[in-house]
């Protein structure tokens, strides 16, 4: 595995070598997310841009050196070892930040898996709890918890999806079926897909000393009306991974447990500042040198292998460019 000062100088010396912006002229059907950029193509075709652009509590807060490449590869890694549980929508890779999909019918809701009372968002249910509701997402929880404590069981908490610059809102399986969001079967196949996704994830973080605490998906069907995950699996701006060496110290000392994830981010925003009601502060050079390294390390420690840093000389939004240009023409 990388040496972690070598790799704070290689980020720090690409530090302002980042994809912000993946709008290219010669290709159709330009839209934007928080985090990716995407092309609609001919025949049922979608390119996906991860760019390094960094979201949180709703909304873009700064670029991160590497972090597109970074997601494309470790979800990459999770398509490959979940493709026996559930299709995926990968054709082909045509860039370290760039993935080539299917174009598939979202549904309109994503799916959080949850082993542990943790979170620091709105939608998280650790702040709930700690409000006094012991139902989160209509799931029963005893009183008496505390924050990173490992649930009775493992749950689902589904949201309504955030569109740029809106908030994700809270939902139950109960009230999706109401609403007609999805019917009874349709709920019933996503929850066993998630469950399923999540305990092969649980299990293979589990053999690299790891927690996968939470994680969201997104689902889609297929034009054959297959069941098929999409956008990102188990990435660490999808999931919560604790080192489990040093959890059960940590939540003894009632600390934050050691993580290689987006909480770190997160957690460095709510000591400074309420994110929902009031302005976050800029982010400090060395703040964001740091958590490039720790999105590496999850991905060399999950995968097993050293992370491909792109070559000098070429930028990455030049890279791109050229390679997707083959897809301006259909």
């Amino acid at each position: 595995m990388t040496d972690q000062d070598t790799l704070h100088r290689q980020i720090r010396a690409r530090f302002h070598d980042v994809l912000v912006d993946a709008e290219f002229p010669e290709l159709p059907n330009f839209g934007r997310g928080k985090v990716r950029d995407h092309y609609d193509l001919p025949n049922g075709r979608r390119l996906l841009i991860t760019t390094d652009r960094q979201s949180a509590f709703d909304q873009v807060l700064a670029a991160v050196p590497f972090k597109g490449q970074v997601l494309t590869s470790a979800a990459r890694f999770w398509f490959e070892q979940t493709a026996d549980i559930l299709p995926n929508h990968v054709i082909e890779y045509p860039d370290p930040n760039v993935v080539l999909v299917r174009r598939l019918a979202m549904l309109p809701i994503e799916i959080v898996v949850r082993d542990y009372l943790t979170g620091s968002t709105a939608t998280s249910i650790w702040p709930m709890y700690q409000k006094g509701n012991r139902a989160p997402y209509g799931v029963a929880l005893p009183d008496g918890m505390t924050k990173n404590q490992k649930l009775p069981q493992t749950i689902l908490t589904p949201t309504t999806k955030g569109l740029m610059g809106d908030h994700d809102v809270p939902i139950t399986a109960a009230q999706i079926i109401e609403r007609g969001i999805l019917s009874k079967e349709q709920m019933e196949e996503l929850e066993q897909a998630a469950l399923a996704l999540f305990a092969r994830g649980r299990e293979i973080a589990e053999k690299r000393g790891l927690i996968l605490v939470d994680t969201k998906y997104e689902f889609g069907y297929d034009e054959n009306g297959v069941l098929t995950i999409a956008d990102e699996i188990h990435t660490p701006d999808s999931s919560r991974y604790w080192i489990a060496e040093s959890y059960a110290e940590s939540f003894a000392k009632g600390q934050e447990p050691d993580s290689l994830d987006k909480e770190f981010l997160r957690l460095w925003i709510t000591s400074r500042c309420d994110p929902y009601n009031g302005a976050i502060p800029d982010i400090p050079d060395e703040t964001l040198i740091d958590f490039s390294a720790r999105y590496i390390a999850l991905y060399e420690k999950i995968s097993g292998q050293n992370f491909a840093l792109p070559p000098d000389g070429v930028l990455v939004r030049d890279r791109v460019h050229k390679n997707i240009l083959k897809y301006a023409e259909g």
